[in-house]
């Protein structure tokens, strides 16, 4: 019996402990683990295993324990302890199985390796440089309304979030949908169709950057290579172009599944600053069926929470925009382990149906463990609207490449004086606990963030509320 409980318990323990030393030495290396769909199965198929092995364990424990001769009492008692253990121990690990098979799903259907000729190679991954020497990747979001795998989508957000791979800092640039004449990357076979930009495409209204994903593979297809979303390949070189920077993976979210997500996390919380349209068509002069009201930390369900980053009924796509990158902030708030874990099997199963991506399985462990990182620092945010010095119907690129270049320049370090036991000190800017904290909207890291439009400012109160680079 001894011999038994040893073989069960002593690789349990050693299990744990390993599991708890990587967690605490080298996060990444046990999110390598947890995101490998091989490594996947053989942790499903190890909890199974252990599901026998302990129960056998207590059921021999308690034959062998159980008096010779028991009274019914006795008999009965112990009879139900065991099962209450059995059932506890199975029911732990069967969970574990399970979660762990949803993550396998969910890993090949939304990144199954996609492969498009604009991701860039990561060859030199090791344990201590997961991102084989990458000091920033940039990933472009994008939102369409129609299905993650069919043609013909409308990307009417478009987001470029660019990440310090060592500190998790991050810069979000936002491009309007109607940008016109979008430039190519030099030495690109679209720069050679295009050499003058995008506006020479195709009929009015379809020369938009918006247009980019749907009309450029139904124009040329086959013209940029192969790959598995000429769509894709297609926006990214349009955004590279018009930011002047490259873009090395995409995220696509189907919008009208985004609820689906919002509310598998269990809502987000935002400002609301002006009255948000629900529904409404200004061009066909179809009136909203409602609005959401104006208000501070307004807790938003994934219905609410769709229409507060598309709702542009009397608007503009400006405000939206600006909606939609706190939206983006709201959900990076509320992406806490707990949250995350006890939602996860629904989070799971929306995400299979609205996302599709050329992230490669062997960096998702990086992108996780850098949004660990992210949570840490405010996001600056850069949003390109209609000014005095940027006009999307004719816009300046090297004006917007010079100003991509000035927010991605590290942050100055301005001393400034701490009193720390009666001392005077110096603390560099971005080092204290003000400016490392989650950000909550409201909060005191939002607020003194001149970045940011996500704060509770009613339209009453703000003029200029957005950062125009």
């Amino acid at each position: 019996m001894l011999w038994t409980g040893g073989v069960v318990v002593v690789p349990t323990i050693l299990l744990a402990g390993a599991g708890l030393i990587l967690f605490r030495t080298n996060r990444t290396e046990l999110l390598k683990i947890a995101l490998e769909p091989q490594s996947l199965r053989w942790v499903a198929v190890g909890c199974i295993a252990a599901i026998v092995l302990w129960v056998a364990l207590i059921l021999t424990t308690y034959q062998r324990a159980r008096p010779a001769r028991p009274t019914r009492r006795q008999n009965l008692l112990g009879s139900l302890l065991a099962v209450a253990l059995s059932l506890a121990v199975a029911g732990s690990l069967a969970t574990g199985a399970h979660y762990a098979m949803v993550t396998r799903d969910l890993i090949n259907t939304v990144a199954p390796n996609e492969h498009t000729v604009t991701a860039p190679k990561i060859t030199n991954i090791t344990r201590t440089d997961p991102w084989g020497s990458k000091d920033r990747v940039n990933l472009l979001l994008l939102g369409g309304d129609g299905g993650v795998g069919r043609t013909g989508i409308r990307t009417d957000s478009v987001i470029l979030i660019s990440i310090d791979t060592h500190t998790g800092r991050s810069v979000m640039f936002s491009l309007p949908r109607n940008l016109r004449n979008v430039p190519f990357p030099a030495r690109t076979p679209l720069h050679a169709l295009y050499p003058h930009g995008f506006e020479q495409c195709c009929d009015v209204g379809e020369e938009m950057l918006n247009a980019v994903y749907r009309n450029v593979p139904a124009a040329h297809p086959g013209v940029i290579g192969r790959t598995d979303n000429e769509g894709a390949d297609a926006v990214k070189l349009a955004v590279s172009g018009a930011l002047g920077i490259p873009v090395d993976y995409y995220l696509l979210v189907n919008l009208n599944g985004f609820r689906q997500i919002v509310d598998a996390i269990g809502g987000i919380t935002v400002n609301v600053n002006e009255p948000v349209p629900i529904n409404g068509d200004t061009d066909r002069n179809i009136p909203p069926t409602g609005y959401l009201k104006p208000g501070p930390h307004q807790h938003l369900n994934g219905f609410k929470a769709l229409w507060f980053t598309r709702g542009r009924y009397g608007s503009t796509d400006y405000k939206r925009m600006e909606r939609q990158r706190c939206a983006i902030n709201a959900i990076v708030d509320e992406a806490d382990p707990v949250n995350l874990l006890t939602r996860y099997t629904r989070l799971a199963n929306a995400s299979k149906k609205i996302l599709r991506t050329d992230v490669p399985q062997k960096l998702l462990p990086a992108f996780v463990d850098t949004a660990f990182k992210m949570k840490q620092h405010p996001i600056k945010s850069v949003v390109f609207k209609l000014s005095s010095k940027f006009n999307p119907n004719e816009p300046d690129y090297g004006y917007v490449h010079r100003s991509v270049q000035k927010a991605l320049k590290p942050a100055p370090t301005r001393p400034r004086p701490e009193r720390n036991g009666g001392l005077t000190g110096v603390v560099r800017a971005g080092t204290g606990p003000s400016d490392t904290r989650p950000r909550r909207p409201g909060s005191a890291a939002a607020a003194t963030d001149a970045d940011s439009d996500c704060t509770y400012r009613p339209v009453a109160a703000a003029g200029s509320v957005t950062t125009t680079p």
